[in-house]
C-alpha cells in the first residue's frame, strides 16, 4: 500500500540505531492511531511493526486481524517473529479482557505463534506474581504429554510455564523438575553470565533460591 505523508514522516525517524525506548517515545506522541498502525505494519519491517503494535487500538484486535498479523509475522526470521508476537502480547493482548480471553483459547490453535502465546501468557501470570487460575494440574498434564512433539518456540514457552509453576507452587515442584529430567530439554546448554538456564531442574533451583521459596 502507498503510505501517507504522516506514515512517511514517522518512518523517517526510524533507523538501524533506533531502540525500543525510542519507539515508545514516538508512540507516546502519537497515542492511539490504528489506521497509521496498519500503514506501518504494511512496511514488513521489524521496527515499524513494533511501533505499529504500540499504537494499535486493541478494541479492533479481532481473532481475524490477529490471524492476519500472525501470518505476516511468519515471514520474519525465527527470533523476530517471536519478538513481534511477544511484543503484541505484552503491549496489547494482555491489556484487555476480550483479547485475554482470546489468548486463553489458543491452547490447541493451529497457529504455532498463538499456541506459544497461550503458554507464555500462563507463565507470565505466575512470573508476574498474579494469582494463577486453577488450571495448573491441567497445564502440567498437557506439558507432560505434548512438549516433546511441539515446535521449538512452543516447546520453550511450555517449558517456561513449567518452570514458574515449579518455582511458585511447591506442591508441583517435584513434578516440574521431573518433566525436565525426562525430556532433557536444554540440559547442558551454555548461557550468558547472570542468565538462568532453561533446563528445568536448574531453572527452578536457581529462581526459587533467589526468592527464598
Amino acid at each position: 500500500m502507498s503510505l501517507s505523508s504522516k506514515a512517511g514522516n514517522i518512518l523517517g525517524q526510524i533507523n538501524s540505531k533506533t531502540m525500543l525506548g525510542d519507539l515508545r517515545k514516538i508512540a507516546k506522541e502519537i497515542k492511539k492511531d490504528h489506521e497509521l498502525a496498519m500503514e506501518l505494519w504494511s512496511t514488513r519491517q521489524l521496527l515499524p511493526r513494533q511501533l505499529a503494535i504500540l499504537i494499535m487500538d486493541n478494541k479492533l484486535l479481532s481473532q481475524d486481524l490477529i490471524n492476519q498479523l500472525d501470518h505476516d509475522m511468519m515471514d520474519h526470521p525465527f527470533k523476530e517473529r517471536n519478538q513481534l508476537m511477544d511484543w503484541l502480547m505484552a503491549n496489547q493482548l494482555a491489556k484487555d479482557k476480550k483479547t485475554i480471553a482470546l489468548m486463553e483459547s489458543w491452547k490447541n490453535s493451529p497457529s504455532l505463534l498463538q499456541r506459544r502465546t497461550f503458554w507464555y501468557h500462563q507463565a507470565r501470570l505466575r512470573w508476574m506474581g498474579q494469582a494463577p487460575p486453577p488450571n495448573t494440574g491441567e497445564l502440567l498434564s498437557a506439558i507432560e504429554t505434548q512438549i516433546k512433539n511441539e515446535e521449538p518456540e512452543v516447546q520453550w514457552a511450555m517449558n517456561f510455564t513449567a518452570a514458574w509453576i515449579g518455582i511458585f507452587d511447591k506442591k508441583y515442584r517435584a513434578r516440574c523438575i521431573e518433566i525436565g529430567q525426562k525430556t532433557g530439554l536444554y540440559k547442558g546448554e551454555m548461557v550468558s553470565k547472570g542468565c538462568t538456564p532453561d533446563y528445568l531442574p536448574e531453572f527452578i533451583a536457581i529462581e526459587s533460591n533467589k526468592r527464598g521459596l
